[in-house]
């Protein structure tokens, strides 16, 4: 059975929006097209409270986009986004949300931040989602969404490496691609076996 994951489709991803992925509202509609071949469908949703670590506003002279070492690693400092409750973090109006069978939210523990769907960045804390998956017996998960080279690509890499057959739809995907990370996520998508469509 098969599940299509939907990758933070919300307004702060969107133009005009805090964190604006170049094209990232011209999916939906492909998006919601693509919902009714789903045996299931779930959505994620950054879900940052308003002091998250990730956030460049949190660090003295750090500003975003820069990169700072965190107990878990590197990280990528961001603007403010997606702020729980806000009207940044909603689901973009035109996405079908009354498709989705659930909805996953990433990034509410201010200490550490959250690309994945199955894990945050630590990767080791599950989101949960795999559980879900596994007994509800959907074992081929196509990935669409935003953005392209962080979220989207850490999502699918972690569900090829937990056994699931992944593919990534690019046309229903953009990138943010901050300094070759695009070509970067494509190429780790490869090679952890998630098929590239």
């Amino acid at each position: 059975m098969s599940a299509l994951i939907v990758i933070d489709v919300q307004n702060d991803f969107c133009p005009g929006g805090a964190l604006a992925v170049p094209e990232g509202d011209t999916i939906v509609p492909g998006i919601n097209a693509l919902m009714a071949d789903a045996d299931a469908v779930v959505l994620t949703q950054d879900w940052h409270p308003a002091d998250h670590s990730s956030f460049a506003s949190q660090h003295d002279a750090k500003v975003p986009y820069s990169v700072i070492d965190m107990a878990y690693g590197p990280q990528v400092l961001w603007p403010d986004h997606c702020v729980i409750g806000s009207a940044g973090a909603a689901f973009h109006a035109d996405l079908n949300i009354n498709r989705a069978d659930l909805v996953i939210r990433k990034g509410y523990r201010r200490a550490i931040d959250s690309y994945s769907a199955f894990f945050e960045n630590d990767q080791r804390t599950p989101t949960g989602l795999e559980g879900y998956l596994t007994t509800r017996g959907l074992t081929s998960l196509t990935l669409v969404g935003l953005a392209t080279d962080f979220c989207v690509a850490y999502s699918a890499i972690d569900a090829a490496k937990l056994g699931f057959d992944v593919t990534v739809r690019l046309e229903l995907c953009r990138a943010i691609d901050l300094d070759g990370s695009l070509a970067a996520a494509l190429w780790d998508m490869t090679q952890a076996g998630v098929a590239l469509a």
